[in-house]
């Protein structure tokens, strides 16, 4: 289980725990991918080049990205994930590495809740 917080700008986030820094990690529900990690995550990852690929943003544009498959620490374990990498500090979670996960967002209480189901 995964405990987290609403902002006050109403964006859902969890704090994870990658390379011996605690990073905000933002549930992104627009996001069908797994991860988008900041490119400083990248040796502490060990990713493995998959292929370029595309994908479709909000408002319709569309984006080509190097995806990589990662070992990434989530939810006590170590999970092999897809990922992008940006020049930013931020992580996003999206829908795909949720997957087997009950996503509870309470925006009056300002909590977050990711319940491992499967």
């Amino acid at each position: 289980m995964i405990q987290g917080t609403v902002t006050t700008d109403g964006v859902p986030t969890v704090s994870l725990a990658v390379g011996g820094k605690t990073w905000t990690a933002t549930i992104d529900t627009g996001f069908n991918g797994d991860l988008e990690l900041p490119e400083a995550l990248r040796p502490f990852v060990k990713p493995r080049f998959l292929a370029p690929t595309e994908w479709l943003l909000a408002g319709g544009q569309r984006t080509i990205e190097d995806t990589y498959e990662v070992e990434f620490s989530f939810d006590g374990e170590i999970l092999a994930a897809e990922a992008t990498f940006v020049p930013d500090d931020s992580i996003l979670i999206g829908t795909g590495l949720m997957n087997q996960y009950r996503l509870t967002i309470d925006f009056v209480a300002g909590t977050v809740l990711l319940e491992r189901l499967i």
